[in-house]
């Protein structure tokens, strides 16, 4: 009965996996699953297929797939959200704890602030420095309450003594548009959400926050180098139910660093500021457990609740 499993994981994968995106398609969740889509599949020896399950942010398409067989044929490609929502929500159909395991990282970017040509500020300290002259007056998007991008602004505002008025919006991409019409002043995501509207003029970068500039936009200062010591960093990576085999869990880890380094997936990483990561299980459960307790002290901190 103990060599069954390790038989079965031996002879893995006889069919083609889903990797489930918990977001509707074109985000940089999607975009993602689509560019390691090929290599995983090439280097597993079968077809791989990127299955969309969007709704209740994110928690349907990860509900799913904590409830799927663990053979090995199901992946979650979680991103940082991962570890917001059990923050926000008071009851929750899995444990993130418990009914999902880390496989490996994926990719990571650092996250901006963002702004309309028309704000008087050429930077994020200037920014703070009009948002403290006014607070309330200045306004920040996000995808919704407890969004990533929401949190983001709640940090923003934590580091550097402000009071920004938050406006919600149901996703990421109506707050950047309405930040490109000129209706609001900030929006704090990544250059992966906001890269049309940056290349064109239509928005400008006041900051990253990262510990060095990104080589794909060395001209946007980091935070720290405008005296706002602020880092963070928007994750994505694999995940499978708990119980899937040792064997298939260590197979996909040790792929992982071969596909980010195709030569073609490079320069397509870099223009979305993506750094490709292939920690482990134990590094990356790590991150996990780490953004867990993080995101619960931003939230009680900041009194944030779900309505």
């Amino acid at each position: 009965m103990l060599a069954a499993p390790a038989a079965q994981a031996q002879d893995w994968p006889t069919r083609p996996l889903r990797l489930v995106v918990p977001f509707a398609p074109g985000g940089s969740s999607d975009v993602l699953a689509r560019l390691i889509q090929p290599g995983l599949g090439a280097a597993l020896g079968q077809p791989v297929v990127v299955e969309n399950r969007s709704g209740a942010g994110s928690m349907l398409g990860t509900e799913y797939v904590a409830r799927s067989p663990a053979d090995g044929y199901t992946l979650l490609l979680a991103d940082l959200p991962y570890t917001i929502v059990p923050a926000l929500q008071s009851r929750m159909p899995y444990d993130v704890e418990k009914d999902l395991v880390p496989v490996a990282m994926v990719g990571a970017a650092p996250l901006l602030v963002f702004a309309h040509p028309s704000l008087p500020a050429r930077d994020a300290a200037e920014f703070a420095a009009l948002a403290k002259a006014r607070p309330g007056h200045y306004t920040f998007g996000s995808g919704g309450v407890g969004a990533a991008s929401h949190l983001m602004g709640e940090l923003f505002q934590s580091a550097t003594g402000t009071q920004i008025t938050h406006v919600p919006y149901r996703g990421g991409g109506p707050a950047i548009q309405d930040l490109a019409a000129g209706n609001l002043h900030t929006v704090f995501v990544t250059i992966a959400s906001a890269a049309p509207q940056l290349t064109s003029g239509q928005i400008r970068a006041l900051g990253v926050m990262a510990n060095e500039r990104l080589r794909s936009h060395p001209d946007i200062p980091t935070f720290r180098e405008q005296g706002i010591d602020l880092v963070a960093e928007h994750w994505w990576g694999l995940l499978a139910p708990r119980g899937t085999p040792e064997p298939v869990i260590r197979r996909i880890a040790e792929a992982m660093p071969g596909i980010l380094a195709a030569p073609e997936l490079g320069p397509r990483l870099e223009a979305l500021a993506v750094i490709p990561r292939s920690d482990g299980p134990g590094p990356f459960g790590q991150r996990i457990a780490e953004d867990l307790v993080r995101w619960r002290e931003v939230v009680r901190a900041r009194g944030i609740a779900v309505q």
